[in-house]
């Protein structure tokens, strides 16, 4: 799947680029028809720890599915976008094999 990583006003560390990217290859077990993603990267200027935040577009044939997360670390970010984009996908696939009967 491509990956598409962009970081607002900040540069982005090449060992986080290849964790999303595994993270976001996991997706494929749920739904294959994946087109591409994009992944952006913000940091929040704030007191509050949680101030990282994580927005994941994934395209599909005819739909594009978006989920955005905030937290203390975009590791645990990255975790729960693809926690959630894995249960989104997986009700697609079964909505459309419901369909396909």
């Amino acid at each position: 799947m491509q990956v598409n990583t962009h970081s607002v006003n900040f540069t982005v560390d090449s060992k986080l680029v290849s964790f999303i990217q595994r993270r976001m290859d996991k997706l494929e077990s749920f739904y294959d028809q994946v087109i591409n993603s994009d992944v952006y990267l913000k940091v929040e200027n704030t007191s509050d720890k949680a101030n990282k935040i994580v927005e994941v577009k994934v395209a599909v044939p005819g739909d594009e599915f978006i989920v955005k997360k905030t937290c203390k670390s975009f590791e645990e970010g990255i975790d729960m976008a693809t926690s959630s984009l894995g249960r989104v996908l997986l009700k697609r696939k079964e909505k459309l094999r419901s369909y396909a009967r």
